[in-house]
């Protein structure tokens, strides 16, 4: 406990001494490690691997574009749950019907959802096509601005937090203890009396409603949403921070964000690796397989018997 309230201030004092590119970073950061908190809650704690989390993700960050008025900022206090709720409202459909599929063909059904997400985006004028939306009205509420960069940070910094401890919470209840029980043998589950489907459904729309405000924080930050957040490469980079963290602890999904995004940097850095930086992801590839090859619980893992 005491180590997560020691990271959570060191990063509400970091503005003090980030400057403005290091602010922007770790809020995109922070996004990202909230998005990968919602893919842990079905990888690490139910064992469902997801590639539709890019769908709710992006539909958090539409929603919060196109229900914004275009003669005035929105109130966060009906904005956020607006778009929340509408990336929990498809993630029931989705995990309504993909659920009842197991293995490949869950993952190819989610997969096969996000994707239709991505075109009605890309090739309708509901979602702009592939030139995108811009937000012309940051939300407000009372003297929050989230047109300004400290205040989407602080924001973020405590979506975060009550993220993290929301879903340690509900671990930590009888829910929790059931889907737990459903990812070692959902048979036994099945056998002992619990009706394993509701179980996975609710996990299933709590981490699409977490996704969502993940995409309702990047929009807001970015002020533009384009197809590309729900583009399939959105869920395997999230899936990647997840795995690189240590699947199956919450706090790997936050590490494995944090690491994900400095290594993104460093290999990005035209100054350290000279013209290599253009082939940045074949850095990024080779270091996530090493870590993985070396430490195969993760970074939260490491050093655990």
């Amino acid at each position: 406990m005491a180590v997560y309230v020691a990271a959570a201030m060191a990063l509400a004092l970091f503005p003090l001494v980030g400057g403005k590119f290091g602010v922007d970073f770790v809020t995109k950061t922070m996004v990202f490690a909230i998005l990968a908190l919602s893919l842990e809650l079905l990888v690490g704690q139910v064992g469902l691997v997801c590639f539709g989390q890019s769908a709710f993700f992006g539909i958090g960050a539409y929603a919060a574009v196109l229900l914004t008025p275009k003669a005035g900022a929105a109130s966060v206090a009906w904005l956020l749950p607006a778009a929340v709720g509408l990336a929990a409202a498809y993630a029931l459909v989705v995990g309504a019907l993909s659920i009842r599929t197991r293995g490949v063909y869950f993952i190819m059904v989610t997969l096969a959802f996000a994707q239709m997400a991505y075109y009605v985006a890309h090739d309708t004028p509901v979602g702009g096509g592939t030139d995108g939306i811009y937000l012309n009205f940051p939300p407000t509420l009372g003297p929050v601005d989230l047109g300004k960069a400290p205040d989407v940070y602080y924001a973020t910094l405590a979506c975060l937090v009550l993220s993290f401890v929301l879903l340690a919470f509900v671990l930590r209840s009888r829910f929790g203890r059931a889907l737990a029980g459903i990812r070692v043998n959902e048979q036994r589950m099945r056998a002992a009396g619990f009706s394993t489907y509701p179980y996975k459904l609710a996990a299933f729309v709590l981490s699409g409603a977490i996704a969502g405000l993940a995409g309702f924080l990047f929009a807001v930050k970015d002020g533009f949403v384009n197809p590309e957040l729900m583009g399939w490469h959105i869920s395997g980079t999230v899936l990647m921070m997840v795995i690189l963290g240590g699947v199956g602890q919450l706090h790997g999904a936050v590490l494995g964000a944090f690491a994900f995004s400095l290594l993104q940097e460093l290999f990005k850095s035209h100054a350290i690796f000279g013209d290599f930086s253009k082939h940045w992801a074949l850095g990024v590839g080779l270091t996530i397989i090493v870590a993985v090859a070396l430490a195969p619980r993760g970074i939260a893992g490491r050093g655990r018997g």
